[in-house]
């Protein structure tokens, strides 16, 4: 598993231009998975049912896992627009993102390059003015303790970020918290060593 953090819209962007008299209008959002990518473009057609076409393509997981890559023409000539949208999307290194490139056509035809240009060209503006937030992943462990180490373990996970998830209370004490991945065999390995191996620790994923 890449345990890499990768790049998230942080907001939806919109980009409006007008290209021989037809107008392009680009949506940029967060969809994290292919439901919610394709919840979103169905959002977008329905906001604009009118429009001859509403191009789409979206990147739904990290953003070189192909697997989870899709996109559609909707009615434009084959590989004019939803391609062309997708280069732009996965050129970006941004992950679970979604374009919708919705076209009012003006009668002036563009041509498959003129084409490839407008639907490429509308998303690169777009993705210009994308504010990102950065995606850690995140594992779950849990540490099964006796009630004298907790202050030691939770000021361990404190210095890691970690956020407790759930913490249930018998004989002992069995906390699950989720930390980024990239320090999960660090605070292991501390609170093992801390607590002189007293402390039983698990990967849930």
């Amino acid at each position: 598993m890449d345990i890499s953090p990768y790049s998230v819209p942080a907001e939806p962007v919109v980009f409006e231009e007008e290209i021989k008299k037809s107008r392009f209008i680009t949506y940029l959002a967060h969809t994290s998975g292919q439901e919610q990518a394709k919840a979103f473009v169905d959002n977008i057609k329905k906001k604009h049912a009118d429009a001859r076409h509403n191009c789409w393509g979206f990147v739904a997981g990290r953003p070189e896992n192909s697997m989870l890559w899709g996109f559609s023409d909707d009615g434009e000539p084959s590989g004019t627009a939803g391609k062309p949208i997708l280069a732009q999307l996965t050129g970006s290194n941004v992950g679970e993102i979604t374009a919708v490139v919705t076209r009012y056509y003006g009668g002036i035809r563009l041509g498959t390059g003129g084409l490839v240009k407008a639907y490429g060209g509308g998303v690169q503006k777009a993705l210009s003015l994308l504010i990102t937030n950065e995606r850690a992943i995140v594992v779950q462990m849990q540490f099964s303790c006796e009630y004298s180490h907790i202050a030691l373990i939770e000021n361990i996970l404190s210095s890691h970020n970690a956020v407790q998830v759930n913490a249930e209370f018998s004989h002992n004490i069995l906390i699950t918290v989720e930390v980024d991945a990239r320090v999960s065999d660090l605070v292991a390995d501390e609170i093992f060593s801390r607590t002189r191996g007293q402390v039983v620790v698990s990967k849930l994923q």
